[in-house]
């Protein structure tokens, strides 16, 4: 009983510095998914050539992602050329502050351009592949921009087809 009543003080003490953070059962937003943005002292990842980082102060999706309306119907152009299956994976959202069209995933070995396929929109998009460190089943890290051209949700987790384009 004694530790109860120590959890529950200290739990007390915690919970108020919490401010802006929304947990379902102390009310909040339940509704609304939770955006953690990196603060003034995170290092954001270098701005790829052509790419334009979101902004310090970003704080949805709306924000970090910076590609232009033409960059977007870009990347969810059919491919002429056939493109080599490279297998389904389980796809998450990446890092938001990382602009552009990528796709971190160990189904490559090495960088090159690919495309994702969403089967439950049939919509497709033209992304980098970039190698990730992890086992073949680890699943794939996917950039927000990506996400957005395809339709998933970005809470959510999804199986995308994978495929590599000729270069």
């Amino acid at each position: 009983m004694k530790h109860a009543i120590g959890l529950m003080a200290v739990l007390a003490l915690t919970l108020p510095g919490c401010t802006g953070l929304k947990i379902p059962f102390f009310g909040g937003d339940r509704d609304r998914p939770v955006v953690q943005t990196p603060g003034a002292d995170t290092p954001r990842p270098a701005a790829r050539p052509g790419s334009t980082p979101p902004p310090a102060g970003a704080d949805s999706a709306e924000a970090f992602d910076t590609t232009s309306s033409a960059e977007r119907s870009a990347a969810a152009a059919t491919p002429t050329a056939p493109d080599r299956l490279l297998g389904k994976t389980v796809a998450s959202l990446g890092d938001p502050a990382d602009p552009g069209f990528w796709a971190l995933t160990p189904l490559v070995d090495r960088p090159q351009p690919g495309r994702l396929v969403y089967a439950a929109t049939g919509k497709g998009v033209l992304v980098d592949l970039r190698p990730r460190a992890a086992a073949a089943g680890a699943g794939t890290q996917v950039s927000l921009a990506a996400l957005r051209v395809l339709g998933v949700p970005l809470t959510a987790l999804t199986e995308l087809t994978v495929y590599a384009r000729a270069p």
